[in-house]
């Protein structure tokens, strides 16, 4: 199937929740509400025609305002690809988790969760992944300030820390 033929059925199926594409690129994406990404995801999987039954990656960015998830679909056995974007504010950074319909979502929704501070609705165990449970705020945000010391212990800053390799 065609990223355009995937593209009419989810707007057949659910006409308000596509709210942009780029199918002439290298991996074509449908940017989706993130109100409905979960029944999208649902539908994609659940879909004879399109039996989408493996997410090879989910990963979250900050995009300075906004906070970007992006979902990378495959059908194994139809043999077809989807990439599916959404955006949430930092400020109600919620999403519906999509961890129940496929297991590989867990990991990869908790370390948006640690460092981003995505918070996936319904997801079975989000806690941080990465860091400490007690660690303040989330590293890959842009507006993200190093803490000076941690837990009585000073946090070393990169230009601090010199080459690991050099001999003294």
């Amino acid at each position: 199937m065609t990223p355009e033929e995937i593209k009419s059925s989810l707007e057949a199926k659910f006409p308000e929740a596509v709210a942009g594409a780029g199918l002439e690129v290298l991996q074509p994406f449908l940017k989706i509400n993130p109100a409905m990404i979960y029944q999208v995801c649902q539908f994609l999987r659940d879909e004879d025609t399109l039996n989408f039954d493996y997410l090879m990656n989910l990963s979250a960015l900050d995009l300075g305002e906004n906070l970007g998830l992006v979902y990378h679909l495959t059908s194994l056995s139809q043999r077809h690809k989807i990439v599916l974007k959404t955006e949430v504010s930092k400020e109600q950074p919620n999403v519906h988790s999509v961890a129940d319909l496929w297991r590989t979502a867990d990991w990869h929704e908790r370390e948006a969760y640690d460092l981003l501070g995505v918070v996936f609705v319904n997801h079975p165990d989000l806690r941080r992944i990465l860091l400490p449970e007690d660690w303040v705020g989330y590293p890959l945000r842009k507006d993200y300030q190093t803490p000076e010391y941690y837990n009585g212990l000073r946090v070393p800053f990169p230009e601090e820390q010199g080459d690991l390799y050099d001999e003294e």
